[in-house]
């Protein structure tokens, strides 16, 4: 039976190495994966999953508008899936983690989503929080704050190198404009509203 798993974790705990590791697992296998990336995400080529360890692989993009469900039955129709694996799952709607239970449940795809689960002032995004919601399995993935805690949260950077504590949900960036940190870092950065 398909399941809907939500990976999530502050930045740099390895969701995009373990995405495509997960897909090259499927494929060595001679099974099918499809993988999705937000198409906001401009960090690096469009269309591609890619770690910070330097390994990518093709990807569709998906927007706001875009109907998961009707592209994955599309693709279905076409080739088995065995997978469908999505990267910076906190971008999607909510009506489209909706989709993604329908896949598992309707399709009897599994799918494996990945994203962050806070953005830089503490607050779910709203594909994570859906996806807190409605999965079926989550798994934290760790990593650790400069102080050697677990860093659960993450510091957007200004101009001056100084936490931001106010701005848009979402400013795509990499470690030039984002650090993990400890919640107890964290605090002394952001207040907790």
């Amino acid at each position: 039976m398909a399941q809907l798993y939500f990976y999530y974790s502050s930045m740099n705990a390895g969701k995009s190495t373990h995405l495509l590791q997960s897909s090259y697992n499927y494929n060595e296998r001679g099974l099918k994966t499809v993988l999705f990336t937000a198409q906001i995400d401009d960090r690096y080529a469009k269309g591609k999953v890619t770690s910070r360890l330097g390994i990518n692989s093709d990807a569709h993009l998906f927007a706001q508008e875009t109907d998961l469900l009707t592209e994955i039955t599309a693709i279905k129709n076409e080739t088995k899936i065995a997978c469908v694996l999505i990267d910076e799952a906190q971008f999607l709607t909510k009506a489209q983690v909706k989709q993604l239970t329908d896949i598992v449940d309707n399709l009897n795809i599994p799918v494996l989503a990945y994203g962050i689960r806070t953005d830089f002032l503490g607050q779910t995004f709203t594909g994570s929080a859906a996806l807190l919601a409605w999965a079926d399995k989550l798994v934290e993935l760790k990593t650790i704050c400069h102080c050697g805690r677990k860093a659960n949260f993450v510091i957007r950077l200004n101009s001056d190198g100084k936490a931001a504590t106010g701005g848009e949900q979402v400013e795509v960036g990499g470690n030039e404009r984002y650090q993990a940190v400890c919640r107890e870092h964290f605090k002394e950065y952001v207040p907790l509203a």
